[in-house]
């Protein structure tokens, strides 16, 4: 049998607990307190100050905003300088489908390692990003560029060579610490390349020279045993007997 302590203890725990009052509506005016402080504070903070007075004045954009993709070029000379070697992998590996290049050939056929054609229909583009993923020559990455509207929408949006080639100093300009991250990469890789040909070049060169060496040890050999003995050897050889 249970103490009239303890009842009394299980009674007062089943007891529902008091709630506080709230003043109605408390919720919304502090949302409004918040509403006007903000509002206030857009007129002299400077973080706040988020007008910009577009198009003459525009606000920064952020490297991480990728819009559609771009190939890249080294130096002054596009043609020259273009990395795209028209692989086909960031074709292939696209979602869409909206990438479509043809490689560029001499008169008997052999490849150039560019492409001819390099198309990109912006308006199925889904700004996937994949193709700058997949690209093993640091070739194509995403733009930044937003204001591309256009009155024809299947023509004015078919990017082609003369409008998404772009150079290394572009790059580094919307996006500075990816495009320093791919100029190590690829000096790193340029100088890693140089020393193998170095080395390549020494290997040939001794073994051009060990060749000859014994091309000329052959024909020395070849020239004492054609050599036919002196008549001084026969008459010494017959005094001996």
């Amino acid at each position: 049998m249970e103490s009239p302590a303890n009842t009394d203890k299980t009674t007062a725990s089943k007891q529902p607990a008091k709630q506080k009052w709230i003043l109605p509506g408390a919720g919304l005016y502090q949302g409004l307190v918040v509403t006007a402080k903000n509002f206030i504070q857009s007129y002299y903070k400077k973080e706040r100050l988020t007008t910009v007075q577009y198009p003459e004045e525009r606000a920064p954009i952020s490297p991480n905003f990728r819009n559609f993709p771009f190939l890249v070029h080294d130096g002054d000379d596009a043609d020259v300088g273009l990395r795209c070697t028209a692989c086909t992998i960031c074709e292939k590996s696209c979602p869409p489908q909206c990438i479509y290049i043809v490689l560029d050939r001499d008169e008997n056929g052999k490849s150039k390692k560019r492409p001819k054609v390099f198309d990109i229909d912006l308006s199925v583009c889904m700004n996937c990003g994949i193709c700058a993923e997949v690209c093993p020559f640091d070739s194509i990455y995403m733009d930044n560029e937003f204001e591309l509207s256009k009155d024809d929408r299947f023509g004015g949006m078919l990017y082609g060579l003369d409008r998404l080639v772009k150079s290394t100093e572009f790059h580094a300009k919307i996006r500075p610490e990816e495009a320093a991250q791919v100029a190590a990469s690829r000096k790193a890789a340029a100088e890693k390349k140089a020393a193998a040909a170095i080395v390549k070049a020494e290997r040939l060169k001794k073994k051009a020279e060990d060749d000859r060496l014994k091309k000329e040890e052959e024909k020395e050999a070849a020239q004492a045993a054609e050599t036919p003995e002196s008549p001084e050897d026969d008459t010494t050889k017959g005094d001996s007997e």
